[in-house]
């Protein structure tokens, strides 16, 4: 495989997975008591934890799994357990201030991981590197990463003036919304994880 096609099968896979523009949802149900500046800055660190995450995974990722005794089910039952959670939160109404004083930063935890660096874009990260033998497909995955981590970036960081039009009620719509569409997303991931565990199919 060319590291031309392999750059464009690392980025469409991971664009589908991490899908830029249906994060905007759920990042303006957690981040709607923010400041525009704010929200500029949580964009920012979202992006960074996750891209951080997805180099972590890239270089280290089975080995630490290994280490851990971790299956790749494991990972994807926790990670859909841990935005069921958010989900609930954004369906009820309980989402509260996005950064309370307890230092709680959402733009690290769920944002970050797992809604953006999740199970899906890890496994799909690994499985890339896996198939890089040589130092041209090395570089054709790392700029396939950073190319969807971009546009991720760019979603979020003009989603102030979406916020602006949505207004309060707006983006009170909004994130019921994304409540159900990232509860969705959960029980998939725990349902998924399960049928790994009983097909046998995780490491």
């Amino acid at each position: 495989m060319t590291p031309g096609r392999l750059f464009g099968e690392t980025f469409v896979t991971l664009f589908v997975i991490m899908d830029p523009p249906g994060t905007l949802p759920v990042f303006l149900a957690l981040t709607s008591s923010m400041t525009a500046r704010a929200r500029a800055r949580a964009a920012r660190q979202a992006v960074l934890v996750a891209l951080f995450v997805i180099i972590v995974f890239a270089l280290f990722g089975q080995r630490i799994l290994d280490y851990l005794h971790v299956s790749l089910p494991a990972l994807q039952g926790a990670g859909g357990l841990l935005l069921l959670l958010v989900a609930l939160d954004l369906l009820t109404g309980r989402e509260g201030p996005p950064e309370s004083t307890e230092g709680v930063n959402v733009a690290l935890v769920p944002l970050g991981t797992p809604l953006l660096a999740g199970p899906g874009a890890i496994v799909a990260t690994m499985v890339f590197v896996k198939r890089a033998d040589t130092l041209a497909d090395r570089l054709a995955v790392a700029a396939g990463i950073v190319a969807v981590h971009i546009l991720l970036y760019l979603s979020m960081r003009f989603a102030s003036t979406l916020h602006r039009l949505l207004r309060d009620s707006g983006v009170t719509l909004v994130t019921r919304i994304a409540g159900l569409l990232l509860s969705a997303i959960a029980v998939q991931l725990v349902a998924d994880a399960v049928r790994a565990f009983v097909t046998g199919d995780g490491p």
